[in-house]
């Protein structure tokens, strides 16, 4: 068959955006919701900030892997549309919840669906669209999750203001009826689709579970100051372990060649790095905001804002870039931006809310630029059997970035003034933005330069 013939169709490209927008959304969504579910589920916010925020988070993480090598083994339509089911079955469970343990089952399954939509989704872009195009899909696939992540509280106020916050879990349905009745493909339904398997040993079940616990405690220990670093270490210690387990079985969750390899490596460490930069801002600058300016949660949330819509309109116009200009043009451009607005939050002290708005218009456009040239060059780096696991494992290290920047940022803000926290954190983020430049220059002009051979 070749490409042209199974080229993604308009109708699949619809779909697939439906499935993977409602990850980033649900995530944000459910935040300006917590009071009035703290209210009448008689629970405090900070522990349902916990349950239902950290356990989304947490699955996410720990089921990427796992998902991303079960779409490489049983076929990615038939695993995006278990994704879809799982999710739809979570936000029915959430509606009808009206006690905190169910309501946390359900994010518990809303989050491991979306854990299995997102690697088979970067996978089906990278084994059904074009080289050339490629960069732009994933540019495109960039931009409806910052959308949908910088939408999430608006939608989530609205829905719960005026249906109560039960709907929130209501938005979900129609985009999900969407996206599975446009995925038909040939007049069958994704599940009756053949799967491109390969014959291969047992599923890596030991392996997984290493992973997740492993994964588990860094994370608990990372957003829990008063369990700490021993959990951490613990979790290190495991994951050490995977790593022994992974290089002597057969067929491992996560084969670690991949970081072998330059182009999958520097694709990988760059979202990573870019990731540990965002991540940790917008958990800090709120806090900065509101202690040194007195400034409101609407205020903050406008600044953000500009952040994000920034990252947004980068992430479609850097696919446009990649394709036309070359991989590498594309990603070096996109983190000198970045670094340019790490550094202007760096040498310009902060003297008000409007004062951050310049590096942050700066910083969201140069990670929105460059996020979609590496996601282009990691995936094409791997051959087309392991799609779903170079995309799981790249997601899971842009999480535990994430992870990584609120735990620096917590670690500095504790026991000193905000605004002296920030001027020394910002210059860790500009440091880990000036070494995704410089991984930035080391990624391929073109996608098929990363291509390993069979």
């Amino acid at each position: 068959m070749t490409v042209s013939e199974n080229a993604l169709t308009r109708r699949e490209w619809v779909a697939l955006a439906c499935s993977i927008g409602l990850v980033p959304l649900n995530s944000t969504m459910i935040a300006v919701a917590i009071p009035a579910i703290a209210q009448d589920l008689a629970a405090a916010p900070g522990a349902l900030v916990q349950w239902l925020v950290t356990s989304y988070l947490l699955v996410n993480i720990v089921a990427q892997s796992p998902a991303g090598k079960l779409g490489d083994r049983w076929g990615h339509a038939r695993t995006l549309a278990l994704g879809q089911l799982v999710f739809a079955l979570g936000s029915v469970i959430g509606f009808l919840a009206h006690a905190l343990p169910l309501l946390v089952a359900a994010r518990v399954l809303m989050a491991l669906g979306g854990a299995i939509i997102v690697p088979s989704a970067m996978a089906t872009v990278r084994l059904r669209v074009p080289e050339a195009q490629r960069a732009r899909g994933f540019g495109m696939f960039g931009a409806v999750m910052g959308l949908s992540a910088a939408i999430g509280p608006l939608v989530g106020g609205e829905v719960a203001m005026r249906f109560g916050w039960s709907a929130l879990f209501l938005v979900n349905i129609a985009p999900l009826a969407v996206a599975g009745s446009l995925s038909r493909r040939n007049g069958q339904w994704p599940w009756q689709q053949d799967p491109a398997t390969r014959k291969v040993a047992r599923f890596d079940v030991f392996g997984s579970v290493l992973l997740g616990m492993g994964l588990t405690l860094v994370v608990i220990g990372a957003r829990t100051p008063s369990l700490g670093l021993p959990v951490v270490v613990a979790g290190l210690a495991t994951l050490f372990a995977f790593a022994w387990w992974e290089r002597r079985v057969a067929d491992p969750v996560v084969d670690l060649k991949l970081f072998t390899r330059r182009a999958f490596a520097a694709g990988t460490l760059i979202v990573g790095l870019q990731n540990f930069a965002m991540y940790a801002l917008l958990f800090e600058l709120p806090l900065v905001f509101s202690h040194s300016f007195g400034a409101t949660s609407a205020e903050s949330g406008r600044a953000l804002l500009a952040l994000t819509l920034a990252m947004v309109l980068g992430s479609g116009i850097g696919g446009r870039i990649a394709g036309r200009f070359g991989l590498r043009k594309a990603a070096v451009i996109g983190a000198s931006i970045a670094l340019a607005g790490g550094a202007v939050l760096v040498r310009l002290p902060l003297t008000s809310v409007m004062g951050a708005f310049p590096a942050l218009v700066l910083l969201g456009f140069g990670l929105g630029l460059t996020t979609p040239a590496a996601n282009a060059t990691l995936m094409s780096a791997v051959h087309a059997g392991e799609s779903g696991m170079a995309s799981a494992a790249s997601s899971t290290v842009r999480y535990l970035g994430g992870i990584a920047g609120v735990a620096v940022v917590s670690a500095m803000a504790s026991g000193q003034d905000l605004l002296v926290a920030h001027e020394q954190g910002a210059v860790i983020f500009a440091l880990a933005l000036a070494i995704a430049l410089a991984l930035a220059a080391l990624i391929p002009h073109k996608a098929g330069a990363a291509t390993p051979r069979v």
